[in-house]
């Protein structure tokens, strides 16, 4: 359910459960991790996470968050802790709505683009949930601490213009040209050695 394709030094990294929404089990979870501690010592330049189908993930599968504490798992964490410290350019481009805890790899990433009828909320009030350890901070950094709050407290659900006004997202891209727009986003990157691209994320990461 993890897809991967590696072009041209760009790797795509695909959630493909589209009949659940996209949702994550443990597995999935784990496998996308996985699959980025290969791509984090390879020589891949850049990394493209997005969904198949409408929705780019709901968070967490429902079945194992009821009955096997999937929203509890240090595996949410993991996965965003790995994607945040990734030494290549990566790009969230979001098919479609963000929710619950798929926020985390997504707000560790660098760049996100967004379809114009994606929608975001993180429920985590409303379902008597913490959100994943890293995600507040991640979050207020991107949009400031009352929209943070905004969302994860008063179960804000927004829409991809004003994910954007907020600085959610960067751009939104027509679902057509989506991953041509990510593509096209890390072709710099692709051009130059990955010690290059390495260097400059560290330079910019820095506070």
């Amino acid at each position: 359910m993890i897809g991967l394709q590696i072009d041209e030094k760009v790797a795509l990294l695909t959630i493909d459960r589209p009949d659940k929404a996209n949702s994550l089990t443990a597995k999935m979870l784990r496998e996308l991790t996985a699959k980025l501690e290969e791509l984090a010592v390879s020589d891949c330049r850049a990394v493209i996470l997005t969904g198949a189908g409408r929705v780019f993930s709901a968070g967490a599968d429902l079945d194992e968050a009821r009955n096997d504490g999937l929203a509890k798992s240090p595996e949410w964490e993991r996965l965003s802790a790995r994607m945040a410290s990734m030494p290549c350019l990566t790009v969230a481009a979001l098919n479609g709505t963000l929710a619950g805890g798929a926020f985390g790899m997504v707000l560790a990433c660098d760049l996100r683009l967004a379809v114009p009828e994606a929608k975001f909320f993180y429920p985590v009030m409303k379902l008597g949930f913490l959100p994943q350890p890293s995600d507040p901070r991640r979050l207020a950094a991107l949009i400031g601490p009352a929209r943070a709050k905004m969302i994860l407290m008063a179960g804000a659900r927004i829409d991809a213009a004003e994910a954007r006004d907020w600085g959610l997202i960067d751009r939104i891209v027509p679902a057509e040209e989506l991953n041509a727009a990510a593509t096209g986003l890390a072709a710099d990157c692709a051009a130059v050695s990955a010690g290059h691209v390495a260097a400059i994320k560290k330079m910019t990461d820095q506070p």
